[in-house]
């Protein structure tokens, strides 16, 4: 039987290096940010969009997780937008 290799997410599995799923995670981890504080906001997609500058399609495909659409960059302008505050931790790689 062969061996199945063990991911640390599913980043991990489905991209093809590590810091293209470094960077989904992060993209994950704010993307799921601004749609628990719209939920709990009661914000419309309609007026997520008109606080953050983008259209109500493109809110549209971040609630929908199409996060391959959104840079790092764009998900931290609408956070802020919508008044979160992001910051990153660097730390150092564990080893395998």
């Amino acid at each position: 039987m062969a061996s199945r290799k063990r991911f640390t997410s599913v980043w991990d599995a489905i991209e093809d290096s590590a810091a293209e799923a470094a960077s989904m995670r992060l993209r994950a981890e704010i993307a799921t940010r601004i749609i628990e504080t719209a939920r709990a906001r009661k914000l419309t997609q309609s007026k997520i969009a008109s606080l953050a500058g983008v259209t109500q399609p493109r809110v549209s495909d971040l609630v929908r997780g199409r996060l391959d659409l959104f840079s790092l960059d764009a998900l931290v302008d609408i956070a802020d937008r919508i008044g979160l505050r992001t910051r990153v931790v660097v730390t150092p790689k564990r080893a395998a």
